[in-house]
């Protein structure tokens, strides 16, 4: 796995690999194209550059080259949120999590879900414990 932390066009590449699964360029193009006006040959460089740096695997056995991940999009997330954390926030997980509670966008729902998170980690940290 490449250690390289993906582009904003390379992570809309692979967005919709992970949601979709193996994809032509074309249908990669025609998903892409949903959001904002890509060329298909912006498509196609943008993939062989992901393909060259590791990220996406080609498969060549059919007329219509099939590209993959070589990435977990969990796997993706972690190495981007490490890079966030360490660079805009001094390693400090509290400041993250506070300047991204703060922005008054977040639901009752949500805050609900980040509380039981919270309290499973507590208890879980208290079973290492004993």
């Amino acid at each position: 796995m490449s250690k390289s932390t993906p582009t904003d066009a390379e992570l809309e590449v692979l967005n919709v690999l992970w949601a979709k699964g193996p994809s032509t360029v074309r249908e990669i193009n025609e998903m892409l194209s949903q959001e904002k006006e890509v060329g298909y040959t912006t498509t196609l460089k943008i993939m062989q550059i992901m393909t060259a740096k590791g990220l996406l695997e080609r498969d060549e056995s059919s007329r219509t080259h099939v590209y993959k991940p070589l990435m977990k999009e969990s796997d993706t997330q972690r190495t981007m949120m490490d890079k966030l954390l360490n660079s805009a926030f001094g390693g400090s997980a509290s400041k993250l999590v506070m300047q991204a509670l703060g922005n008054n966008k977040t639901t009752k729902a949500e805050l609900d879900e980040i509380r039981k998170f919270l309290d499973d980690q507590l208890e879980n940290r208290k079973g290492d414990r004993e």
